[in-house]
């Protein structure tokens, strides 16, 4: 994203390749994200550039603000509801559970979602463009007007019902100690730390990173345990985050191109994502 979101295969080919993803896995997982509506071919030549479509550039984005955003907003004590009130057939039952965790909300039964702070409105507007218009007659939008603070029994006993927050501490607790000891080599900037180490330091980083960070309802800091290890897990990614970030930049000036062999700058996009990681430390 922040170079354009678009790129020439052979050039991805080429990145990838020392994490241990051939050219055969390579262009299957491109053919997927084609057909999955989050990249589409440009022929220029023989070779080809995929880029994001539109709605590929709204995934990523959406999940950007996920995992680069500081914490999130005190909350208002009140909860949003999504409830069906409708019969779905169950692919769209599925894609409606799948589409609503994507979003970070939790499930209370068969046919209720819910979520702390979510924006009811740009949730459904996301649903559309998710190609779940037909369902959207069959959802009922609704918030609980009956605040209480400070946060009770009941709202605890409503977040272990919606959300297995247990199995994703633990998850949080094994990402934090695989990445602390790399953290601490870089702190004190060992010469064998090469650009391409950086780089793919920072790929697999952000990438355990985001599959722990979009299983996160990221519910308000009064709703979480105690000693909530995800914390520390935003802490110790942040900064890492931070002292890879110039070297796998110098990387990706070389080896990054399009596949007329320009090779595009990073935008201010960059510059503005790890602000608002950076944005952790001064809350």
């Amino acid at each position: 994203m922040p170079r354009g979101g678009r790129i020439w295969l052979g050039s991805l080919i080429g990145l990838l390749a020392p994490l241990g993803l051939g050219d055969r896995l390579v262009r299957t997982a491109v053919f997927r994200l084609v057909q999955d509506d989050w990249l589409e071919a440009v022929a220029l030549g023989r070779r080809s550039d995929y880029r994001l479509t539109p709605a590929g550039q709204r995934r990523f984005l959406e999940a950007s603000r996920h995992i680069y955003a500081a914490e999130s907003m005190p909350w208002d004590q009140r909860w949003r509801l999504i409830t069906v009130t409708g019969e779905l057939a169950p692919d769209q039952r599925e894609h409606l559970r799948r589409a609503l965790f994507w979003h970070g909300f939790g499930q209370l039964g068969a046919d209720c979602f819910v979520h702390p702070s979510a924006d009811l409105a740009e949730v459904f507007e996301s649903l559309r463009s998710e190609s779940l218009a037909p369902v959207l007659s069959h959802l009922l939008p609704l918030v609980a007007a009956n605040p209480r603070l400070p946060a009770s029994g009941q709202d605890a006993d409503l977040v272990r019902r919606a959300w297995n927050l247990q199995d994703l501490d633990a998850a949080y607790r094994v990402f934090v100690q695989t990445y602390a000891p790399v953290l601490s080599q870089w702190r004190q900037g060992e010469e064998s730390l090469t650009d391409r180490a950086a780089f793919l330091l920072r790929s697999l980083l952000i990438h355990d990173y985001r599959r722990l960070l979009l299983r996160d309802p990221e519910l308000p800091g009064v709703l979480l345990p105690s000693g909530w290890a995800g914390h520390e897990a935003r802490s110790l990614c942040r900064e890492l985050y931070g002292l890879l970030l110039p070297a796998s930049e110098r990387h990706l000036d070389q080896h990054f191109s399009l596949a007329d062999g320009q090779v595009p700058s990073a935008s201010a996009l960059l510059g503005e994502r790890f602000d608002l990681f950076d944005s952790l430390l001064t809350v």
